[in-house]
């Protein structure tokens, strides 16, 4: 044999060494990481799930929100509305008690108010 092909074989065997080397290296890593990466995959697909409900609830939270506004929006509308209706309603008979009221206190402001003051404190 030459020295050419002594040279020849030692590199086939380097490289075949190198390659069943690289080979064990990935099947090791691979044996090592897959566990890891399994369970990477299903933590993320389970956080992208609890993401999706999670802003599924927040867009209905905010679809409530909004509703609940519009109703308390309307409530204070119909309030007052109420308020002034039931205002222009008591206008007549506030009328007619002040002139009442002056019937029997002669006319005089103060005494009108003085006698409702009393009324009120029970004197």
């Amino acid at each position: 044999m030459t020295l050419a092909q002594k040279l020849a074989g030692l590199v086939l065997v380097v490289i075949l060494l190198l390659v069943l080397g690289g080979g064990c290296g990935a099947w090791l890593a691979a044996r090592h990481y897959r566990p890891l990466l399994d369970a990477a995959n299903t933590n993320l697909v389970t956080t992208r799930s609890a993401l999706d409900s999670l802003e599924a609830l927040a867009v209905e939270q905010s679809r409530k929100l909004g509703e609940l506004v519009q109703a308390g929006e309307l409530r204070e509308r119909n309030a007052a509305l109420a308020q002034e209706k039931a205002r222009q309603e008591a206008r007549p008979d506030y009328a007619a008690a002040n002139n009442l009221l002056r019937e029997r206190t002669g006319g005089d402001p103060a005494q009108a108010a003085r006698a409702i003051i009393d009324k009120e404190l029970g004197l």
